[in-house]
């Protein structure tokens, strides 16, 4: 049975649920479409300010079905190739995404399912979930933009361990690392998840969509680019009415009601 995207709502939070439990939440070209599909609905969605992405039951995402995987052997490289640019877009359209996205992992975050926590803007993890790009395990390499990912976040030694030999890493490290910001109870993921989603509601959603642009481009772009694209993001949120109810709040010594 193909797996599935679950949409549901909490407040301004939308929660897409990855859900194919009987492979551990596998992924595949319905789950790739499907969260496409959900981002661009609640891009357009002015009452979603915030996403968060989590797996049904004990672990968040298991990568690959190497099942269908080995199947596609069978099958003309295309047919692959096709199912990775799907895997792909989800991944970008996660990253341009102009709102918040939150990853919260309980369990296994493996393959694939590692490379989506890293395409997405916060990491909330069960102090015991395990993250592992277990590709090399099965003679295969990453996808997901896993080793882009991981290349501009941690020392090469460290990703070419994590790459190569399969090696597993668990939450304490990685938050130690910087790559998880919040290390919660076993459990308690979604729930912490949707903490940190409730603070990120509060603020102007015109204000995170440019800085989520400013991060997604800093890397390519020059210090003087970057100043350049600062300032219009800066000149812009300014005459934004979002800018002029900030500034009034805080003067007033109220909170502010954003649009």
């Amino acid at each position: 049975m193909a797996g599935a995207i679950k949409s549901t709502s909490e407040g301004q939070t939308l929660i897409l649920t990855i859900s194919n439990p009987e492979f551990r939440n596998a992924l595949g070209p319905e789950i790739y479409a499907q969260g496409v599909e959900a981002l661009n609905a609640a891009e357009n969605n002015p009452e979603i300010r915030s996403v968060v992405i989590t797996g049904e039951g004990a672990t968040f995402c298991a990568g690959g079905n190497l099942r269908r995987l080995q199947e596609n052997r069978a099958l003309p490289p295309e047919v692959q190739a096709q199912s990775i640019n799907g895997l792909h877009s989800w991944m970008d359209s996660i990253r341009t995404f102009p709102k918040p996205v939150i990853a919260a992992v309980e369990g296994a975050a493996a393959g694939a399912g590692f490379s989506l926590a890293l395409a997405c803007d916060f990491v909330v993890a069960a102090e015991n979930a395990v993250f592992v790009m277990a590709y090399s395990s099965v003679a295969l390499s990453p996808d997901g933009g896993g080793s882009w990912a991981l290349s501009r976040a941690l020392p090469r030694a460290l990703v070419t361990e994590l790459l190569m030999c399969g090696e597993r890493i668990g939450t304490p490290r990685l938050h130690a690392l910087g790559l998880v910001n919040r290390n919660v109870t076993a459990g308690d993921a979604l729930h912490e998840a949707l903490k940190l989603a409730d603070t990120l509601n509060a603020r102007a959603p015109n204000a995170l969509a440019s800085i989520k642009e400013l991060i997604n481009d800093a890397q390519a772009n020059t210090l003087s680019q970057q100043m350049d694209a600062e300032r219009a993001h800066f000149v812009r949120n300014l005459h934004h009415p979002n800018g002029g109810e900030g500034i009034a709040a805080f003067l007033d010594k109220r909170p502010p009601a954003y649009d």
